[in-house]
């Protein structure tokens, strides 16, 4: 089996960090749970649902960095397993995401490089901390996106049923990711890891539903 040198996980990382930034570079190896027949929607709800998209999106992007920044150094060979398998089932999410904005003539948020970066440093140093924070952290970084995925299922207008499915599959998957995660060892955060992880996730909230 090939021992990768250093070098050779940067320039992976590197090629990992491209896929998720730039548009069209991941495709989704599921059927998108949004096919049903596109409904008429106004241009504010329209620009409201893009804005929704955007902010799911940016989450998604931050998900991918996360399970990146662990799996580069993650201890143990099966919780690096782990984290590299749900990012591969994020793919899903971030390709859904992108069709969904297209479909609604926007684009994802500039400032998703940004938001990879902090995320990847963040995963980064939670696989230092131990295979246990590690998986921690996935557990509390997938309750905080659950949450903010049912609170924009509520605001969707009413006949955005394509919107809906994703993000309800998204949902789904999310609670399994933390599950998992709880299952193979994962413990509690301490709470003011907990609450700066809160904080960052408001301000990315906040901000890519615009940019």
């Amino acid at each position: 089996m090939r021992q990768y040198t250093g070098l050779d996980k940067l320039i992976h990382s590197f090629d990992q960090a491209l896929r998720s930034l730039v548009p069209g570079s991941t495709s989704a190896q599921r059927e998108n749970p949004g096919n049903q027949s596109e409904a008429q929607l106004a241009v504010s709800e329209a620009r409201h649902v893009a804005g929704l998209m955007r902010v799911n999106h940016s989450g998604e992007v931050c998900a991918q960095a996360l399970y990146h920044g662990q799996a580069l150094t993650a201890k143990l060979p099966n919780v690096r397993k782990e984290m590299e398998q749900a990012a591969i089932e994020e793919q899903d999410h971030l390709a859904w995401c992108e069709d969904r904005l297209k479909e609604l003539d926007s684009v994802p948020s500039l400032l998703n490089p940004v938001w990879y970066s902090l995320s990847f440093g963040m995963g980064a140093i939670a696989g230092i901390a131990g295979d246990k924070y590690s998986l921690g952290f996935v557990a509390e970084t997938e309750r905080q996106v659950s949450m903010h995925l049912q609170h924009h299922i509520s605001q969707l207008p009413e006949q955005d049923e394509r919107s809906r499915k994703i993000l309800m599959q998204m949902n789904e998957d999310e609670l399994h990711h933390r599950d998992t995660a709880l299952n193979a060892g994962g413990i509690d955060l301490p709470l003011p890891v907990r609450i700066t992880m809160t904080a960052i996730s408001k301000l990315m909230t906040k901000t890519s539903y615009y940019v």
